[in-house]
């Protein structure tokens, strides 16, 4: 075959076979075709589309593209189970959702990614606990898995090669918001990881790629249909992100309220419902549970009991970070030399929230990227975000900014002023927190 005419049959808008997109993957991952032959196939992907059938193609093709993991032999605690989330503002949710699932009897060997745009990225937030290895090899990997029943890391070099490779070039070449493209390349990972069920968050709202419900509800549709038809059990949840879900924003700041949240000393009440509604989606998808109320059940019990927060001990030593963070995350987290709220200047309700600029406030503030090979101030952020429907009165703070120095804190306490609207009215608009299930 040749890569020239694959391009130009996707160009002139024909469809593709498996045996076509096969060769695309295998020359996407080894080399085969150069970068501008990539460049030209992600963008007549990006005008003409896939169809379901090439979104499957793709996308098995794409994770055999490097090395499946192989967890024959090894002894787990129970089914092979994961979630993924589309990414948003303050979604801390797979460090809480991981160990509270593997509670509940489950295997959860979850690859995760960092921070992308305005959002954050988990193994941001992991590289905040000091020692946590979010790159082991595969045998530490699963180690981890057996040890704890559950371990975040990064996508390794081995697991789907064609996927990192046309990723880095859509990501240069305004060819990112491709739904059948964001299927694959999502799929391809968890596929190549081995599990044996999955569940989307696909977040919608002002602090979401995809801002609009109906283009959430396709590419919801679209993972969870190219998913199945793969030999994957998927389903989806859209969820809101019209603000800032938890009370942080912020690497370590996110890490202090998923460890607060799983030792019960304080849960949001919009992080408690995402987090309790995808567990229960796992349980029930890895058949750990007949129905809801056994699942909830399950869910209830893990959290009451200490159970999910010994979980997320265990995987935080096995990946190399202390043995005490749970007790002593205070002292174990980076803190900002400057942490001073933003007050409200007259009485009034938070009524609405850009949070799209509040994900791009703390990448002023440096923790986050403006280009891949940027660092990241793992200490910096917001805490304590009033949510909207809350009442403040004259003084009350909005949020506290954690910054580096006295600058940074006035260029984010003006741009926390202007994302966050105020009324003398209560808002009317229904919060809803879960939109839709998608199966």
């Amino acid at each position: 075959m040749l890569a020239q005419e694959i391009i130009r049959r996707k160009r002139d808008g024909m469809r593709l076979s498996a045996e076509e997109l096969a060769f695309v993957a295998r020359s996407i991952g080894d080399g085969g075709m150069a970068e501008g032959q990539v460049a030209a196939f992600a963008m007549a992907v990006y005008f003409n589309g896939l169809d379901m059938d090439e979104r499957v193609a793709l996308t098995r093709a794409m994770a055999q593209s490097g090395r499946i993991i192989d967890w024959s032999g090894m002894t787990l605690p129970g089914p092979r189970v994961d979630k993924h989330s589309t990414g948003g503002v303050g979604d801390k949710v797979s460090l809480i959702l991981a160990p509270l699932v593997a509670a509940c009897g489950a295997a959860v060997p979850m690859i995760s990614g960092r921070g992308l745009g305005h959002t954050g990225g988990t193994l941001d937030k992991l590289d905040s606990i000091p020692g946590y290895d979010t790159a082991p090899d595969i045998a530490r990997f699963q180690h981890a898995v057996a040890e704890a029943g559950c371990a975040i890391i990064g996508q390794t070099d081995d697991l789907a090669p064609a996927d990192r490779r046309l990723y880095a070039v859509r990501d240069v070449t305004a060819t990112v918001e491709s739904i059948g493209l964001i299927t694959a390349s999502i799929l391809s990972k968890k596929l190549a990881a081995g599990l044996e069920a999955l569940v989307m968050d696909v977040k919608t709202g002002s602090g979401a790629f995809a801002a609009a419900m109906d283009e959430s509800r396709e590419l919801a549709r679209s993972i969870v249909t190219v998913a199945n038809g793969a030999g994957l059990p998927t389903a989806a949840l859209i969820t809101d992100m019209d603000q800032v879900l938890g009370s942080t924003a912020g690497n370590a700041l996110e890490v202090a309220e998923a460890v607060a949240f799983l030792a019960g000393d304080t849960r949001d009440l919009r992080l408690d419902e995402v987090v309790r509604s995808l567990a229960r989606e796992m349980l029930l998808l890895a058949r750990l549970a007949e129905d809801d109320d056994e699942a909830d059940d399950r869910i209830a019990s893990a959290l009451d009991s200490g159970e999910a927060a010994e979980r997320f001990g265990r995987m935080v030593h096995a990946l190399g970070g202390p043995a005490d963070l749970l007790r002593q995350a205070g002292r174990q987290l980076p803190a900002a030399p400057i942490q001073r709220p933003v007050a409200a200047e007259t009485a009034a309700y938070v009524s609405a929230m850009d949070t799209r600029s509040l994900g791009l406030l703390v990448i002023e503030l440096g923790g986050g990227r403006r280009r891949a090979e940027d660092s990241v101030d793992h200490a910096v952020g917001l805490s304590a975000i009033a949510g909207i429907g809350r009442w403040l009165e004259a003084g009350e703070p909005l949020a506290i900014i954690h910054a580096r120095d006295e600058t940074a804190w006035q260029r984010a306490a003006a741009d926390l002023r202007r994302a966050v609207a105020l009324s003398a009215e209560r808002p009317t608009r229904d919060r809803l927190v879960i939109h839709e299930r998608i199966v």
